[in-house]
């Protein structure tokens, strides 16, 4: 999923990724090219650190999301507070397909919005 998503946010909001980290260089930085805000962060993270059990890694997305929602958002499979974010501002979603990819585009999308200039 983790591709597809990328690719879908390449096209409809015409940005590509950075990749600020060199100790990290799969993670991904989708920005603002006016404002040059983060909107999306894709990365591999160990299950542990996100409190999942079981062995190994997933791909997840970090997005912004409006603080009034988080709550509720998190009370969905899949979605889950933000690694290494701020938790009452960033969700972490997993791209596991747990969370249906239209959802993840819909958050996306807000995150987007929330971090455009006014």
């Amino acid at each position: 999923m983790k591709t597809a998503v990328m690719r879908s946010i390449k096209a409809r909001y015409r940005t590509r990724p950075d990749h600020p980290w060199p100790k990290f260089p799969e993670y991904a930085v989708f920005r603002h090219q006016g404002n040059g805000k983060w909107y999306a962060l894709f990365m591999n993270i160990q299950r542990k650190k996100l409190g999942l059990s079981g062995d190994g890694s997933v791909d997840i997305v970090n997005v912004k999301s409006r603080p009034e929602l988080v709550g509720s958002l998190r009370m969905k499979d899949g979605i889950l507070p933000a690694y290494h974010m701020n938790k009452e501002h960033w969700l972490s979603v997993l791209l596991d397909e747990t969370v249906p990819e239209k959802l993840v585009a819909e958050l996306i999308s807000d995150s987007f919005e929330l971090t455009s200039c006014p």
